[in-house]
């Protein structure tokens, strides 16, 4: 059995596997990581190895106190990819992303990809057929989008996620629901559709925290 660990910018999210079948899901905060990490590993006993990604800070305490017989590995850009990386910058590119190009090229092979990973940020990356990963784009997420209305202006209140009522807002609330929810959506669907014009056949993967928010949308 393999657990793996994400940390990610907000969340921590873990899941358990036994050979390719997924067991437990897990997601919790930076703060409740070693108590829940212990818990893991004690309703699953058969664990042997743990890997890490993290786009984070470091974790505060050694994993290999959590257990002694645990195989630890943190993926790195050193790791072996299946894709050629066409990334100027290669050493810069984060883990995160690199992960899904890996996932994407593994599920759906021979075939454009666009991974839109819908987060604390909102990453678009492009692997195409012959498995080369291009690059992408990067924005803020939805809210990462609140809080910087709030941040940055004197008087614009600090909102949770929330449906909009329509596009237009009747309120100040409702417009700054509208501006993120909708502004995203659009950014989404603007992003799609530029890529239909330079390729004819690929397929859309959407992940991430805000995924699922986001998909009927």
């Amino acid at each position: 059995m393999v657990l793996v660990v994400d940390v990610g910018n907000t969340r921590i999210k873990c899941a358990v596997y036994e050979l390719d079948i997924l067991k437990a899901t897990f997601v919790f905060t930076e703060n409740e990581v070693e108590n829940n990490l212990k818990n893991i590993l004690i309703s699953y006993p058969k664990v042997t190895d743990l890997i890490v990604s993290s786009v984070a800070k470091a974790l505060t305490f050694d994993l290999q106190t959590i257990s002694n017989d645990l195989n630890i590995h943190f993926v790195s850009n050193l790791d072996s990819f299946p894709f050629e990386n066409k990334y100027t910058t290669p050493k810069t590119l984060g883990v995160d992303r690199m992960i899904l190009q890996r996932g994407a090229t593994l599920l759906f092979p021979g075939k454009n990809r666009l991974i839109i990973d819908a987060g604390t940020c909102v990453t678009y990356d492009f692997v195409d057929e012959y498995d080369n990963y291009w690059g992408g784009a990067i924005s803020p997420g939805l809210r990462l989008r609140y809080a910087s209305l709030h941040q940055f202006t004197a008087k614009l209140p600090l909102l949770s996620l929330e449906e909009p009522s329509g596009i237009v807002g009747n309120s100040t609330n409702q417009s700054i629901h509208s501006g993120v929810v909708n502004g995203l959506i659009c950014e989404i669907d603007g992003f799609i559709e530029r890529f239909k014009q330079q390729n004819e056949n690929f397929t859309i993967i959407l992940t991430g925290g805000d995924a699922v928010f986001l998909a009927k949308r």
